[in-house]
């Protein structure tokens, strides 16, 4: 069940200022402090929000507020920014009422946050989608921009805005927003030149010179230290709680998320750093021939980087900055500026720069945000604007700002009583006339087209003649001398003479929150806010994508003599169409209290409250709220919160909500005057019938909670009895049930004892009988063992009598026959030896017939037959040798056994020669057709250039691989094979060598069997082709370089633009591929390869000579080439370690 609050409950205080009795100045104070004590910063005067600045974060914006205050009725709960958000949301969803809400205070009272609350609150509540998020980030991210921009630090407020605005939503039928669009009022300008003690320029000029990268400031020609500025103050250059960098990365990311292109954020930048340099241009006088002073610009360094940066000619803004030129019909006059006039036009430019910078970033985010669909929008608006300003020293702005909310007072006391007249009317109560003060006359004293200020000034501003700010003093002196709210010291009115607190170049205006004293000083030339056309010219003069824009008046061609409106006119006119815009929607107000100047928690200065609250009318606007009914509610919430005190309506009534609340009042003997019965609410006339109502309604509660306690206490007691009743009986029952158990086991316990005795008793028993048995059958076992075991005892004994009998007989036979067999053995033996000896003898004797034989015929041929014996075994020793150590097969293997003997010097150089051709058949046998011509290509670079070039030795190793790009593979390069339509045998990166500065330029070196090509190397775009047969000789030198010339020949059509002079990594495959296609074209001659350290190349008309020395250039292992007149390009190559 959902409980019902209220605003009265719970309350610290009055939550509503209209019922708060006694009302007097004291007790509002006393009120706003109390709350403001307990954190309580929201107060409401009717559906006005008065706001308190805590100066700290309060847990009171969490999404779960947001929630709880979501779709309640605004005086459900208590005082909240999100309660008047929520009203004027739904009241602009269901009820198509378009809304604005008005947020006024002064600097530091924290009205830029609440718009941001109303805004983000808004942003939560309404539809989600792809499309409306991205319109709700759009909408939440301008403000970043517009803070950076528009707002400063004050001595009141950190973050303070220097600017009005107003803030257009649009919804589509549904309640989700489509865009916005937004209006700025009346930038503070003059701080761009000017700021005072203890305050900063706008943010984005600090921003920029902290969080920007090093290159970015390079380019815009900046410098980190904010002290090279002058425009920047150095006594607040850094904030506390304020990260300027990280802010300026904040700031750039919701520009993208805006809409802001990358293009367009460098120009405002580019803008923001010209505003810097301006104020850094310097002038000293210069006196001139006729006496005359002229300004001069001191150091041209600033103004040149700004010029720059802005793309202006340097000369046209220096002389714009030392004359100027009026035109009056068709004449023109130009004269000198003075010092004093020079800094009045670099300030003029400056303010201008930046404010028209500043509303072409409103333009520029109202074109991003603004709502594409064609059709009628719902409307909310989101009012940021100025407080009244009451200061020691008050000048042109703060009286602009103070009619501003004097316009404002009036607008707001007129709908206040135009809905207090509707309501009445709608509920059908008699409307009675409200005596309020009615400021009107002071919004005419200043606004009326012939007698009132502004329009005194924008005359005294057009007039001819001398003007200054006192001839305007004395023209309201006499025009306004009568009024009863203008006051100064020289008016024709006597009672003021004597009022010495006046000065004499001042006046004072009795506004609606107070006397104002107002110094003319400066009201002339603001007002003015002159620029001289021949800046503005200068300006639109600049190559700058955005100064044309900012300057439109500057147009040589569309020269308009008329004088510019005044600052004062412009306002007046923006409040006119604000005024009018207001009148259209339906008023919602927060009024913003600002409690210390400390900036600090938890402190209340009852004295700034009270200048506040007096200032913003809160008195009045009280007054005006309860002049008729001070309190209004609906029947059903007001008979729902007041039915228990009486007992027709406790606690249910079934009737009318109406006729209830009449039962009810009558019952309770409210006096009929204090009341009055609407159509759908009840209206109470005064506080303390409320008061009296709630007063009641607490006691009845009091009494209520007593009855609905006693019947508590009473039912629980019950319960209580009850339930240890039901106790008491379960537990006799269990206990009961637990005794029978018991005595169950107790017999069941002694029977199983009485049991196992018996059957013990009997088992021993059976176990004695048993055993005897037993025993019995082992006795007779015994005996019978024993028995067998004595014959088997006496049989064994036989046996084994009988066994020693036969072994003897076994032994005795044994010993005969091994007798016998010696005996034989011996004789045998014995004849053995006789028949040896025998062999023995008569070998020996033929032996010596053969010897005595054959003599004669050994001693004849026995030393040939030696010496060949020894020849045969030392050559098969050899060979033997030599097929054991034999050298591996690799033709370049140089080695070879050594010969063991002298005379075998020609064989062993002959068999060497042998196996090495053999060696070099089977390696030869091994290679592919494209492996011999590769080597067949090394043989002819080696006939070429060894002992010629000394880069060859560096050369042999590596392989000639030929297509060095992979030009078929790679898609970079496809286009390019396409065009070649022969096979490309080589594709390499060379540098072609340029004849002006001997720099090298990449191209793309392709070699076909019928034409060399030449094509950049990024685009592939072929540069030249050179056919073979043009190409009459190769250049290169000795040494160790890259560089060689193609030579074409005289009267070709390749020989148009002269000689290649190119450089590459592969100079040796290169010539050699050129040579052998050359070689083998059977109709043209032999390429000439002609190699030495100077040569002349052909350039166009001219001959170079090339020119190769030894040096030592700084890169000692680069080549360096580099001309040295226009006949010779000389070429340094290092000298080999």
């Amino acid at each position: 069940m959902e409980v019902k609050t209220s605003l009265l409950d719970n309350m610290i205080g009055v939550g509503d200022m209209v019922l708060l009795e006694p009302l007097s100045e004291d007790s509002f104070l006393e009120n706003l402090k109390k709350r403001f004590d307990h954190n309580e910063i929201y107060t409401y005067i009717g559906s006005v929000v008065i706001s308190l600045n805590p100066y700290r974060s309060l847990p009171i914006y969490t999404p779960d507020k947001v929630e709880e205050y979501r779709n309640r009725n605004f005086y459900e709960l208590s005082p909240h920014i999100y309660a008047l958000a929520d009203e004027a949301y739904r009241s602009l969803r269901d009820q198509d009422k378009d809304q604005c809400i008005l947020i006024t205070g002064e600097s530091g009272a924290g009205k830029t946050e609440a718009s941001k609350l109303v805004m983000s609150y808004v942003a939560a509540v309404c539809g989600k989608g792809q499309e409306v998020n991205k319109v709700k980030e759009q909408l939440l991210q301008s403000n970043p921009v517009l803070e950076a921009f528009g707002n400063a630090k004050t001595v009141r407020n950190d973050n303070s805005s220097r600017f009005g605005k107003y803030m257009d939503i649009e919804f589509d039928f549904k309640g989700d927003p489509l865009g916005g669009v937004i209006s700025n009022y009346l930038l503070e300008k003059s701080r761009v030149v000017k700021q005072p003690r203890g305050e900063r320029n706008f943010h984005i000029f600090y921003q920029l010179l902290s969080g920007a990268s090093d290159d970015t400031l390079k380019k815009l020609k900046l410098e980190r230290d904010v002290s090279k500025y002058n425009y920047l103050s150095l006594d607040s250059a850094t904030v506390s709680g304020l990260d300027d960098a990280a802010n300026f990365r904040t700031v750039r990311n919701a520009m993208q998320i805006v809409g802001f292109m990358e293009d367009e954020m460098q120009s405002v930048l580019e803008l923001v750093a010209a505003v810097l340099k301006l104020g850094n241009i310097d002038f000293k006088p210069e006196s001139r021939c006729n006496g005359m002073d002229e300004s001069r610009v001191k150091d041209k360094n600033d103004l040149k980087e700004m010029c720059e940066l802005l793309g202006t000619e340097q000369s046209v803004l220096e002389r714009a900055f030392s004359y100027r030129t009026v035109e009056a019909k068709m004449e023109k006059v130009s004269t000198t500026l003075n010092v004093a006039q020079a800094y009045y036009a670099r300030d003029a430019l400056a303010k201008n720069l930046y404010s028209r910078l500043f509303s072409w970033l409103v333009t520029r985010i109202n074109e991003s945000i603004k709502a594409q669909a064609k059709t009628r929008h719902k409307v909310m608006g989101v009012l940021d604007i100025y407080g009244f300003e009451i200061f020691e020293d008050n000048s042109f702005e703060q009286f602009i700002i103070n009619y501003c909310n004097e316009k404002l007072q009036q607008i707001f006391i007129e709908l206040t009583l135009r809905e207090e007249q509707e309501e009445y009317v709608r509920e059908g109560i008699e409307w009675t006339n409200i005596e309020y003060f009615n400021n009107a006359v002071i919004c005419d004293l200043i606004e009326n087209n012939q007698n009132g200020i502004l329009a005194m000034l924008d005359e005294e501003c057009l007039r001819p003649g001398t003007v200054t700010d006192e001839t305007f003093l004395d023209k309201l002196n006499t025009i306004c001398a009568e009024h009863q709210h203008f006051e100064s010291r020289l008016n024709k009115n006597s009672k003021f003479l004597n009022d010495h607190s006046l000065p004499h170049n001042c006046f004072r205006i009795q506004h609606y929150a107070g006397k104002v004293l107002y110094r003319v000083e400066g009201f002339v030339d603001k007002n003015n806010d002159l620029l001289y056309r021949d800046l503005s010219q200068a300006m639109y003069k600049a190559n700058h994508s955005l100064i044309k824009q900012l300057f439109p008046e500057g147009n040589p061609a569309k020269v308009n003599l008329k004088r510019p409106p005044t600052a004062g006119f412009q306002f007046k006119a923006s409040v006119g169409t604000l005024m009018g815009n207001l009148q259209t929607k339906n008023p919602n107000y927060i009024r913003c209290i600002k409690p210390n100047d400390k900036k600090a928690s938890h402190i209340f200065t009852e004295s700034l409250v009270c200048h506040q609250v007096r200032y913003l009318g809160l008195m009045e606007n009280v007054r005006v709220r309860r002049a008729g009914y001070a309190f209004r509610q609906a029947y059903e919430p007001c008979l729902e919160r007041y039915k228990m005190l009486c007992k027709s309506t406790w606690p249910h009534w079934k009737g009318p909500a109406r006729n209830g609340v009449e039962v009810l009042m009558t019952d309770l003997q409210v006096p009929a005057e204090e009341f009055a019965y609407g159509r759908s609410k009840i209206f109470i006339r005064n506080p303390r019938t409320l008061f009296f109502l709630e007063e009641k309604r607490k006691q009845c509660l009091e009494d209520l909670a007593t009855l609905i306690q006693k019947i508590y206490r009473g039912w629980k007691c019950r319960s209580h009895f009850l339930l240890l009743k039901k106790s008491q009986i379960v537990v006799a029952s269990w206990y009961r049930r637990y005794a029978q158990q018991k005595k169950y086991q107790q017999v069941k316990h002694a029977t199983t004892v009485v049991q196992s005795y018996t059957r013990g008793w009997q088992a021993r028993k059976l176990l004695r009988e048993l055993k005897y048995q037993k025993k019995c059958e082992e006795a007779v076992t015994t005996i019978a063992a024993f028995w067998h075991g004595t014959q088997a005892r006496m049989e064994l004994r036989r046996l084994k009598q009988e066994v020693r009998n036969k072994h003897a007989v076994t032994v005795i036979w044994a010993y005969w026959q091994g007798t016998k067999a010696r005996r034989e053995l011996r004789r045998l033996k014995e004849e053995a030896r006789r028949k040896h000896a025998v062999a023995v003898i008569w070998a020996y004797w033929q032996g010596l017939k053969v010897r005595r034989e054959y003599r004669k015929f050994f001693r004849a041929n026995a030393g040939k037959k030696i010496y060949n014996f020894t020849i045969q075994r030392i050559m098969q020793k050899y060979f033997l040798g030599l097929k054991s150590n034999l050298p591996s097969m690799s033709p370049v293997d140089k080695s070879w056994p050594s010969r063991p003997y002298s005379f075998l010097d020609g064989v062993h150089a002959e068999l060497r020669r042998i196996f090495h051709l053999w060696r070099c058949k089977k390696y030869r046998s091994q290679f592919t057709e494209e492996k011999k011509a590769v080597y067949e290509e090394k043989l002819e670079a080696s006939e070429l250039f060894k002992d010629k070039k000394a880069l060859y030795p560096s050369s042999v190793s590596q392989p000639f691989k030929g297509d060095y790009l992979e030009i078929s593979k790679n898609p970079k390069y496809q286009k390019l094979s396409s065009a070649v339509d022969e096979k490309i045998l080589l594709a390499d990166v060379v540098n072609k060598i340029n004849r002006a500065n001997g720099k090298g330029s990449p191209r793309l070196f392709l070699l076909s069997k019928k034409s060399i090509i030449l094509a950049d190397q990024k685009t592939g775009q072929v540069k030249a082709s050179v056919p073979l047969p043009d190409l009459a000789s190769v250049s290169t030198s000795t040494q160790s370089d890259g560089f060689f010339a193609l030579k074409l020949k005289e009267g070709s059509g390749s020989a148009v633009k002269g000689d290649f002079l190119l450089s590459s990594d592969h100079l040796i495959e290169i010539i050699t591929k050129l040579h052998r296609i050359s070689s083998m074209a059977a109709d043209r001659e032999k390429l000439n390869v002609n190699i030495s350290d100077e040569f002349l190349v052909q350039f166009k008309q001219d001959k170079v000579c090339v020119k190769f020395i030894q040096g030592s250039p700084k890169n000692s292992n680069s080549v360096s080439c580099k001309r040295k007149n226009n006949r010779l390009l000389e070429v340094s190559v290092p000298s080999s370690p």
